[in-house]
């Protein structure tokens, strides 16, 4: 029988004996009632999305407080307080809100359209598919998202497909390719920033490191799309305006995070200079520079409370030893780092086919990893980049994904439609493998 955790209350911290805590199935209970949940809803109603995932996650949260009677209601509190409180999750949530309304302040200012416009005027004839791809990888890097990303590019890949008559489903998947590049690789990416603060590392670090394993899919992408659809000769017209003053606040947030810039500085010189420009060319009204922050903050409500709720179901089931027991099971299946690697990214990739949201599943799965690097001794960078990496990897591919919906429906297509041209995020999966592979072979060399 599963010993009950020790509580403590010197000093008036609340603190949990790590010691007392045994590996046990049923305190899994919460993030299995979660799963029949959300994926029941999905299948029953034919949409995923009709179960919203923050009334599932707070069922699983009621299920996680009447297990294991024999903690008061009040240790339970502070258990799931201390959980919350802890510095990663508040750094998180804040990093997340400043993120958005980043976004909504550099999108209003008519950053998104002015770049967008921009890239499609550099496109070479030939190159026309392809740099769909390349501008959506610089778009999603840039704004941090991948569904503002598709939904800026999805109706421009079907005006080039009509013109071209190159197909939909090849044009539309360029935009989601790129989509995906930006949703693992972008600083203020809300996986990023949730993989990088589960993980303990700096963003830049796991930049670099990420971007050196997904680099050779991207080029890998990039030609398979010229290849495809380079025969055809074709130039754009009737291409929007655009002002390269509206391009900076991406540059100034993209420069700054990469040379180690504390991340906050970073998004908060974002917001002032989109505002700046914004105003300079009226494109904000002085009256609406607050409301167009405020909106972006609000947007990001959603994955902020989530964040929190998962933090609480966390901090129950590892107190009743639902953590202890994964590791237990995972010990028991891999053997050294290269193990270790294969089990983050396993987990990743498993978590999102679950939850069809990569942040949420990174959320989840974060912490476990965590143990899980600091006991194979697998570096934070390494460990976030998988985490990132193979959670895009399940989201850029399952069909009853955000992703894949929002360009279905924004294109006329079905998600089915575009799944054989989505090669980058396979690549990606290809890629991610083969980085854990050599990371074994150097080792024994």
């Amino acid at each position: 029988m599963c010993a009950a955790p020790l509580f403590g209350y010197g000093k008036e911290k609340f603190m949990t004996s790590e010691k007392q805590i045994k590996g046990k199935a049923s305190a899994l209970l919460p993030i299995g009632v979660f799963l029949v949940i959300f994926l029941g809803a999905g299948i029953v109603f034919n949409d995923f999305y009709a179960m919203p995932a923050i009334v599932a996650f707070l069922i699983a949260l009621f299920v996680a407080f009447l297990q294991n009677r024999g903690v008061g209601f009040q240790d339970k509190m502070r258990l799931i307080a201390q959980g919350v409180g802890e510095e990663n999750i508040i750094t998180m949530s804040l990093i997340f809100l400043c993120a958005g309304g980043f976004s909504g302040a550099v999108t209003a200012a008519g950053g998104v359209d002015s770049t967008v416009n921009l890239g499609l005027s550099l496109i070479p004839a030939h190159f026309v598919v392809a740099g769909l791809f390349v501008i959506g990888c610089f778009i999603s890097v840039s704004m941090g998202t991948s569904m503002g990303t598709i939904a800026a590019l999805a109706p421009i890949a079907a005006g080039i497909s009509e013109k071209t008559g190159f197909s939909m489903a090849v044009c539309t998947a360029a935009v989601v390719c790129g989509a995906m590049f930006g949703d693992n690789l972008s600083m203020i990416s809300d996986t990023t920033i949730a993989a990088v603060k589960t993980q303990g590392c700096e963003m830049k670090d796991k930049f670099k490191a990420n971007f050196l394993i997904v680099l050779p899919a991207a080029v890998a992408t990039m030609i398979f799309f010229w290849l495809v659809t380079g025969d055809m000769s074709f130039q754009l017209k009737d291409i929007g305006d655009y002002n390269l003053l509206l391009v900076v606040p991406y540059l100034v947030v993209l420069v700054g995070a990469l040379i180690g810039i504390n991340v906050f500085v970073v998004l908060i010189g974002g917001i002032v200079i989109s505002l700046i420009v914004g105003v300079g060319t009226g494109n904000i009204l002085l009256s609406e520079m607050f409301t167009v922050v405020g909106d972006g903050v609000t947007s990001m409500y959603d994955i902020t409370v989530i964040s929190i709720i998962v933090a609480c179901i966390v901090s129950l089931v590892r107190a009743n030893g639902g953590i202890h027991y994964i590791l237990d099971l995972i010990r028991s299946r891999i053997r050294g780092k290269r193990g270790a690697q294969a089990g983050i990214a396993l987990l990743a990739f498993f978590v999102d086919l679950c939850t069809a949201n990569n942040t949420v599943a990174i959320v989840m799965s974060g912490p476990i990893a965590k143990e899980i690097s600091e006991e194979y001794g697998v570096d934070p960078k390494r460990s976030a980049s998988l985490l990132d990496m193979f959670t895009s990897v399940g989201q850029g591919l399952i069909p009853y994904g955000a992703q894949l919906l929002s360009a279905a429906t924004l294109t006329g297509l079905t998600p089915f439609d575009m799944l054989p041209y989505l090669v980058y995020p396979m690549l990606m999966a290809v890629c991610g493998i083969g980085a854990i592979i050599l990371s074994g072979r150097r080792k024994n060399s």
